[in-house]
């Protein structure tokens, strides 16, 4: 009951320091197995297009979260566990440890997920060179439909080292789906995708 709550209460929030506009230009949103992969440069990335996602597709998708940060206080480990469902990863793991493992297990379950291909938060306003998670995930797990998406603005809502949110007007912008290519390597895909991601930043 408190985590319903605390999610009605971050959805008001969200949509008054945001807007929280969600633009479905190259999809509608629908009820399959999606692999959502967008840009990353906020924390609050992650709650942004939570957000932008209807309802019923909000308790079939998940993002995925760095243990690290996201585990740090009680708070924050129930924020994300009981309210946002993410899946944690590790940023410093094993030489054993598969990090998709847990990425794997979600979408075994038929969950969607939201994955943030760069690995960590860029700065320049363009991507990173996308990690090759990606690209290993869509091999896996052929079935997900992958859809790129821009978050726009939202790390003005929370520059980074600062915990007061600043009202600021942001989208997300969904794209349309794209698939592996038979015989496509993963440097041509994973180019491929992270171009897919910055055409949508001027739609």
């Amino acid at each position: 009951m408190l985590a319903k709550l605390m999610s009605l209460f971050l959805l008001g929030l969200i949509r008054v320091l945001t807007g929280s506009q969600a633009r479905w230009v190259g999809c509608p949103p629908k009820a399959e197995q999606r692999i959502y992969f967008a840009n990353h440069q906020s924390h609050a990335d992650l709650v942004m297009i939570w957000a932008a996602l209807p309802k019923e597709l909000r308790h079939t998708t998940r993002a995925i979260a760095a243990r690290d940060y996201w585990t740090k206080t009680p708070f924050k480990q129930w924020l994300t566990t009981e309210v946002f469902n993410v899946i944690y990863v590790s940023r410093e793991r094993t030489a054993d440890e598969d990090p998709l493992e847990p990425l794997l297990e979600a979408l075994s379950k038929g969950d969607s997920i939201i994955l943030f291909p760069e690995g960590t938060r860029g700065h320049t306003g363009e991507p990173q060179p996308f990690k090759a998670g990606l690209y290993n995930l869509a091999l896996k797990v052929p079935q997900a439909v992958l859809v790129p998406a821009w978050i726009n603005n939202v790390q003005h809502v929370l520059p980074k080292g600062e915990v007061v949110p600043v009202p600021v007007l942001c989208s997300v912008t969904f794209g349309t789906p794209m698939q592996l290519q038979t015989g496509e390597d993963h440097r041509e895909f994973l180019t491929r995708a992270r171009n897919a991601v910055i055409a949508l930043r001027d739609v």
